[in-house]
C-alpha cells in the first residue's frame, strides 16, 4: 500500500472532484467528492483480498496475527490483523456454525486494493474509502457492492457482509468507514494513524487520518466518531454515494481499456448491517438513478414510521433500566451476566425506586416494575433476553457516551456529561498509552472504546450505584431542556431517514430477537412507512436471530440463536435476480427457524426462503 493510484485516466487527482474525472450524466456528483492520499496495493498468493491469506483456520485462531515488532508493525501485518478482527467481530466462524460450508465463501480472492481519504463538502475531518477489485472482475456485468462498516468499525468492517458474497461473483467491493473508524489519536504523544495504517506524529506526518481540534495539554485518546465535530450519522447516505464514486474511479484505473465506469454502465448495490444497514437505507432516499438495489440487515434507522424510536432514546433507556429489568427474567443467556453484575443490578433497582422511576419495596418487586416499564415502552421479551449481552459488556453506556458527543458535535474535553477516553491502569485510572497500544489501534479498535487498550472515563462515578449519575446525565440530553440537550437533540433530528427512492428495490432483514437494535424501533417502522408509500420494499423478520453473529461461538448463544448473515446473502441473491431477470422481490415474511441446540448448523435450522 505504498504507490499512488489513479494516475492514468485522470492524472493525479488529489483534491479534485470525481465529477471532473468520470463521464456520463449519471456519474456526475450531486455534491463534489474530494479524495486525497491515494494508495494502491496488490494481493495475491498468500495475501488475498478476502482474508489476507488467513483462510478459515487462521480466522478461527483465538490469538490475532502477531507483529514481528509490536511497536512498529508493517503495513502488511496491520492489514492482516485488521481483516482478522473484522471477520471475527461480525461472523460466526466457530466449528458447527456453518460458515464457509453451509453459507458464505472464504475461497482466496486475488486482486488489487485502492484506498484514499474522502471528505464531504463542509466536513471538518476526512474519512476512509477502500475499493477491492478482484482479478475475476466481470467487465461484461460491471458490478460494485458498496459496503459501509457496521457499528463504528474501521475500513474493513463490512468484509464478511459484502466481500464474501461479491468477490466470488466477480464484483468489486468498496468500503467506507462513514466518518467513524479506528483512526484513534494519542493526545499525550500527539500521534495518530497515517494513510497506510502506521503511526505518525503531528507536524511530521502530513497524512494523518484524524488530528482533532483539541485544547493545549489535552490528555488521553480521541477518536473520530466522538471528536470529529461532524455528526457523521447525519451524512451516512452521502458517505455511501461517495464510496460508490470512488469505486468507479478505481475501476477506471484498474481497467483503463474499459473506461469510463459510470453509474450508467455499472451496477451499484449497497449492502450493510447494523449502522451499515442504516447507512444504505439513508443512501436509498437520495435523488438520482445512481443506486440500483439495497440490502439492509438489522439496520439502525430512525424513521417516521409507527413506533420508530431514535437509537439514543432507547440506548439511554436501556442503560438505565435493563440491568434491573433483567433481574426479573429467568434463563438468560450466559455469559456475560455474572453474580457480580446481578448484585450491581440490584443496586440499580434500588436507585431507580428511590428516584420514583419504578415502584416496589423489594429487589424482586422493583425488577418486575422495571421489566413492565420496558415492555410498556415497546421492548419485547426476546429483545430484553438477548440484551443481556449488551448489559454484561456495558455496551449501552459506551454507545450513549460516544453518540452524545457526536450528535452535539463536541470536541475533545467538551463532553456535556464529562466523559473522556484514555488508556487505563488496573484500577481504571487514566495513564499514557504505550507505543505498542498505539500501533495496534488501527487494526484492533472497534471505533468506540472501551477496547484495544482504550477505556471510557466517567468522572461522575460514585457509590453505591457507580454509573448511574453519568447515565442520568446522558438520558437528560434526550429528554432535557438545557442548551446541551437542545444541541444533542438537534443532532439526532438530523439523522431522521426519508423514504427510499421510487422504483428502487430494497430488502430489509432483521432478527426478531435483536436486543441491541430492536426491530420494533427501527426496521419495522421503516418498512411499514415505505410500503404504505408504495415503495418496493421487502421485509424479512427472522426468528431466533439476535444482533451479534460474532458471539454465537459462546455455547449458550450458539444453542439459542442463529446467524443473520445467511439471510443477508440470500437477500443479495434476491435483489440480483430482480435486477437480472425482473423477478419480483419476495413477499414480506416471518421466517420460522429452529435453534440448533448445540448441534452443527443445517439448512433446516435456517429455513431460508427459496
Amino acid at each position: 500500500m505504498s504507490q499512488s493510484l489513479l494516475r492514468a485516466a485522470c492524472g493525479l487527482f488529489v483534491g479534485l472532484s470525481l465529477a471532473s474525472c468520470a463521464s456520463g450524466p449519471a456519474s456526475q456528483s450531486v455534491e463534489p467528492s474530494m479524495f486525497s492520499n491515494e494508495l494502491r496495493s496488490e494481493h495475491r498468493g498468500s495475501d488475498d483480498l478476502l482474508t489476507a491469506g488467513l483462510g478459515l483456520a487462521g480466522l478461527r485462531s483465538v490469538a490475532p496475527p502477531a507483529f514481528a515488532d509490536a511497536t512498529a508493525p508493517t503495513v502488511e501485518e496491520l492489514r492482516r490483523r485488521a481483516l482478522w478482527g473484522s471477520w471475527r467481530g461480525i461472523a460466526d466462524l466457530a466449528p458447527g456454525g456453518g460458515y464457509g460450508e453451509l453459507f458464505g465463501s472464504l475461497a482466496p480472492a486475488p486482486g488489487r486494493e485502492y484506498s484514499a481519504y474522502a471528505r464531504l463538502p463542509g466536513a471538518r475531518q476526512p474519512h476512509r474509502v477502500l475499493a477491492q477489485v478482484p482479478d475475476n472482475f466481470d467487465l461484461a456485468k460491471r458490478c460494485v457492492l458498496v459496503a459501509p462498516a457496521s457499528g463504528s468499525r474501521g475500513i474493513y468492517g463490512a468484509v464478511s457482509v459484502a466481500a464474501a458474497w461479491g468477490l466470488p461473483k466477480g464484483c468489486a467491493v468498496v468500503y467506507t468507514d462513514k466518518g467513524a473508524g479506528s483512526d484513534y489519536y494519542d493526545l499525550d504523544a500527539q500521534q495518530g494513524v497515517r494513510a497506510n495504517g502506521s503511526v505518525g506524529a503531528l507536524g511530521e506526518a502530513a497524512d494523518l487520518a484524524f488530528a482533532p481540534d483539541a485544547p493545549v495539554n489535552a490528555s488521553g485518546v480521541a477518536f473520530k466518531h466522538a471528536h470529529s465535530k461532524d455528526n457523521p450519522e447525519a451524512d451516512w447516505g452521502r458517505h455511501v454515494k461517495q464510496a460508490a464514486e470512488f469505486a468507479l474511479l478505481a475501476l477506471g484505473q484498474a481497467y483503463p481499456q474499459a473506461a469510463p465506469f459510470t453509474f450508467d454502465n455499472t451496477r451499484i448495490i449497497a449492502v450493510g448491517i447494523s449502522n451499515g444497514g442504516g447507512a444504505v437505507l439513508r443512501a436509498a432516499e437520495m435523488d438520482g438513478d445512481w443506486l440500483d438495489a439495497v440490502v439492509a440487515g438489522e439496520p439502525s434507522i430512525y424513521s417516521d414510521g409507527p413506533g420508530a424510536r431514535a437509537l439514543y432514546d432507547y440506548t439511554t433507556e436501556a442503560a438505565l433500566l435493563m440491568p434491573c429489568a433483567q433481574l426479573h427474567m429467568s434463563n438468560l443467556p450466559q455469559p456475560p451476566l455474572t453474580a457480580a453484575l446481578q448484585a450491581g443490578a440490584a443496586v440499580r433497582c434500588a436507585t431507580l425506586a428511590s428516584e420514583g422511576v419504578i415502584s416496589g419495596a423489594t429487589p424482586a418487586a422493583q425488577a418486575q416494575s422495571a421489566y413492565a416499564l420496558m415492555l410498556s415502552k415497546g421492548w419485547t421479551d426476546a429483545a430484553l433476553r438477548a440484551g443481556a449481552l449488551s448489559t454484561g459488556f456495558d455496551l449501552w453506556r459506551a454507545i450513549a457516551a460516544t453518540y452524545a458527543s457526536a450528535y452535539g458535535r463536541y470536541g475533545v474535553g467538551e463532553h456535556p456529561c464529562s466523559f473522556n477516553f484514555a488508556a487505563q491502569n488496573p484500577d481504571f485510572s487514566p495513564r499514557v498509552a504505550s507505543a505498542a497500544e498505539r500501533a495496534a489501534w488501527i487494526s484492533d479498535g472497534s471505533g468506540i472504546p472501551p477496547g484495544a487498550g482504550v477505556g471510557l472515563l466517567d468522572s461522575k462515578v460514585q457509590l453505591p450505584d457507580l454509573t448511574y449519575a453519568g447515565l442520568k446525565c446522558l438520558r437528560g440530553l434526550w429528554d432535557g431542556q438545557g442548551e446541551d440537550a437542545k444541541r444533542v437533540q438537534a443532532g439526532i433530528q438530523a439523522t431522521r431517514a426519508g423514504l427510499p427512492r421510487k422504483g428502487l428495490p430494497v430488502m430489509v432483514v432483521h432478527g426478531t430477537d435483536d436486543g441491541l437494535i430492536p426491530p420494533a424501533f427501527s426496521s419495522k417502522p421503516y418498512a411499514t412507512a415505505a410500503k404504505a408509500a408504495g415503495r418496493e420494499v421487502s421485509y424479512w423478520q427472522v426468528q431466533h436471530v439476535q444482533h451479534f453473529d460474532g458471539f454465537l461461538g459462546l455455547p449458550d448463544y450458539g444453542a439459542r440463536y442463529l446467524p443473520l448473515l445467511p439471510y443477508v446473502y440470500a437477500a443479495l441473491d434476491r435483489v440480483e435476480a430482480r435486477l437480472d431477470n425482473g423477478t419480483a422481490l419476495p413477499a414480506d415474511a416471518v421466517i420460522a427457524t429452529t435453534p440448533r441446540a448445540g448441534q452443527p448448523l443445517t439448512a433446516e435450522h435456517l429455513a431460508v426462503p427459496r
